[in-house]
């Protein structure tokens, strides 16, 4: 009886050792994964802080001119640094005080985004009431075609939006990318699915004390779907943020190109500025998402359920 005690507790210990060695093993793999992931990250911060002979010095050799004056890419081993022998803020002084262009595609981003995001979520929370709320035959339909044209590859319903843009006379403004981008499917579908988790006793004990559908829109499901809604806006700050499609189609003067269009530029020219610009086009999601990560995980795990 004792030796079989005593041979239990030795595969249990021998079990968690086991598992511990796992564990382990899976924290150091997750670790190297994620340091292998940030260091273009860090690497691009890192040089926003080098002076222009450092950059030239180590990346010089990127970049070479060719016959017509061009740029020309040549393969050359090139020195990756992640710490600068001397701090120097010059990149960001050129790029914010002697270069308007960099900070006025900047702010086009901004004058883009922005309203889609604000105007995207008012518009699918709505939608999405209204799929969680109404029954019947039509509203299925409806939502199928939704989820149709959510799956579609934003390039198949590229060419309808040009041709409808050009029918409203909105082709090369910024009402052309703006319009399309309030009435995606992708926040009314998540939303919808989310709403409807929100228990029928609630919006009957609601309507009991006499609240009409729009106090139980505000006050009932607004608050039981933020972490979703927070979710909605990084994912589609994040996606209309990185386009690049859009304006190359439906915008032809170059003025009113995003930052995300004009990168492509910066890069084939002077590849120390690349990086200031770089880290300043990633502050606006950087901060949206420390800010709300806690949002944007509850928000995707549990899908906007109620918890208990």
């Amino acid at each position: 009886m004792i030796r079989s005690k005593t041979a239990s507790k030795a595969r249990l210990s021998l079990s968690r050792k086991k598992q511990k060695l796992v564990m382990a093993v899976l924290t150091l793999f997750a670790a190297a994964a994620a340091i292998v992931f940030l260091l273009p990250t860090v690497l691009t911060i890192a040089n926003s802080f080098m002076s222009a002979s450092e950059i030239n010095a180590n990346y010089g050799a990127v970049f070479a001119k060719n016959e017509q004056g061009g740029k020309t890419f040549i393969s050359e081993k090139i020195n990756l640094k992640f710490i600068p022998d001397m701090v120097s803020f010059s990149q960001y002084y050129t790029v914010l005080f002697k270069s308007p262009d960099y900070l006025l595609k900047f702010w086009n981003s901004v004058i883009l985004v922005v309203p889609i995001v604000i105007f995207q979520l008012g518009t699918a929370a709505l939608a999405a009431y209204a799929f969680a709320r109404l029954k019947g035959r039509l509203k299925e339909i409806i939502f199928f075609v939704y989820i149709i044209v959510m799956l579609m590859p934003y390039q198949v319903t590229l060419v309808p939006n040009y041709l409808v843009s050009d029918w409203l006379g909105i082709l090369n403004t910024r009402w052309a990318i703006i319009l399309p981008g309030i009435f995606t499917p992708f926040a009314v579908f998540l939303l919808s699915k989310i709403m409807r988790r929100i228990p029928n006793s609630l919006i009957e004990a609601a309507k009991l004390d006499g609240a009409g559908e729009l106090q139980i829109f505000m006050y009932i499901c607004l608050p039981l779907c933020k972490s979703a809604l927070y979710s909605v806006a990084i994912l589609v700050f994040i996606d209309y943020w990185n386009m690049v499609e859009q304006p190359l189609i439906l915008l032809s003067d170059t003025d009113l190109y995003p930052l995300s269009v004009f990168l492509s530029q910066i890069n084939t020219g002077e590849i120390g500025l690349a990086f200031a610009v770089a880290t300043i086009y990633m502050i606006p999601t950087l901060l949206m998402f420390l800010y709300g990560e806690d949002y944007l995980v509850e928000g995707i795990a549990y899908s906007g359920g109620i918890k208990g």
